[in-house]
């Protein structure tokens, strides 16, 4: 008989599978606190268990792991992590280092459908949805590392303090998996929803469900183009779900106090980033509380875009702020290991 994973089970689930083991309801919350919160690899790694139970449990069950592949430092800081899963694709993750936060860049899909052409990880395709274990066990990896490095390296623990679902493929077009996975982070692990954020290309009618179906994240919407006729160039879904339609979902997109939309646009020269663009930007962004990062193209092999120069995106900035918007220009990390925005390839040739 194949045993079950505990990794792949709801909380509803485990509470099933710990009821009908014969043992008291107790062990369930044990069990996620083993997994989720001491990152065990194993059952017989939890050591409130006997070894009778380590032993009644692990013939039915196990935990799995991701398999580290490959570990790259970047001149910067930034960390990309190659991962194996179980039925042999890969997935990459990518932590980057800030003065205030570290933060852990995460996939929610092997390869990716969306075809933006500015991105490598379209260039593979979807190879398949990630389930909500392999999405939140690239957390449970990460952190493991940077534990065990605390110990015998570091003076101090160093430490993941922010979420972004802005790795390999599109989170809504893998949602139910990507919403399972949002309770567990804040309801397992114990993950403030204001340190996570969900990137999305624009799959419309999602955005507002959510809404509705997960812990309240934040929202960051990759724009890139100001009228359809770029973005459908740039970004296809954009022929299924244009501008207006995109903007009129973030406008009703429901924002705690304080919180903003944030809208990712990539410059690429000669494309997007005319000062007609700018001062389109802030029209359609009009009413939406929000904020604008910038972000310089990341070249690659085989590219046919180009970065903008310091000087156009500088001038471009000047515009989006003096209409009203703060703007930001995010710095490219990892480009030396193709960490940056949209680098990420997981090892495919």
């Amino acid at each position: 008989m194949a045993k079950t994973n505990l990794k792949d089970m709801s909380k509803g689930e485990l509470e099933s599978f710990v009821h009908k083991s014969g043992l008291p309801s107790y062990r369930t919350g044990q069990l996620i606190h083993w997994i989720y919160e001491k990152y065990v690899r194993s059952i017989d790694e939890i050591t409130e268990f006997s070894k009778d139970l380590h032993k009644r449990l692990s013939e039915k069950a196990y935990i799995s792991n991701l398999k580290p592949l490959k570990r790259e430092s970047s001149n910067d800081g930034t960390e990309k992590y190659l991962f194996h899963l179980e039925d042999g694709e890969t997935i990459e993750s990518v932590l980057i280092p800030d003065a205030d936060r570290i933060t852990l860049c995460i996939s929610s899909q092997a390869g990716c459908a969306m075809g933006c052409k500015f991105c490598l990880t379209g260039e593979i395709g979807l190879k398949r949805n990630l389930k909500a274990f392999e999405i939140v066990d690239q957390i449970i990896s990460v952190k493991r590392v940077l534990s065990l490095e605390s110990m015998v390296m570091t003076p101090r623990e160093k430490r993941v303090t922010n979420i972004v679902f802005m790795g390999m493929g599109e989170p809504l077009a893998n949602f139910d998996e990507v919403v399972e996975a949002l309770w567990r982070m804040t309801e397992f692990m114990g993950i403030s929803n204001r340190r996570i954020t969900l990137s999305t290309a624009g799959i419309t009618p999602k955005i507002l469900e959510i809404a509705d179906r997960s812990p309240h994240v934040n929202l960051a919407v990759s724009l890139n183009a100001t009228t359809d006729e770029v973005r459908n160039r740039l970004m296809p879904l954009n022929k299924k779900y244009p501008i207006r339609s995109l903007l009129d979902a973030c406008r009703r997109f429901p924002l705690e106090p304080r919180r903003k939309i944030t809208f990712e646009y990539v410059m690429l020269d000669g494309i997007n980033d005319r000062m007609d663009d700018a001062r389109r930007l802030i029209r359609l962004l009009k009413g939406i509380r929000c904020k604008v990062n910038l972000i310089p193209f990341n070249p690659y092999e085989g590219s046919e875009f180009s970065r903008p120069s310091d000087e156009k995106i500088l001038r471009f900035q000047k515009v989006l702020v003096n209409g009203g918007l703060t703007t930001l220009i995010r710095k490219s990390k990892g480009q030396d290991i193709l960490a940056a925005c949209g680098q990420l390839k997981a090892g495919y040739v």
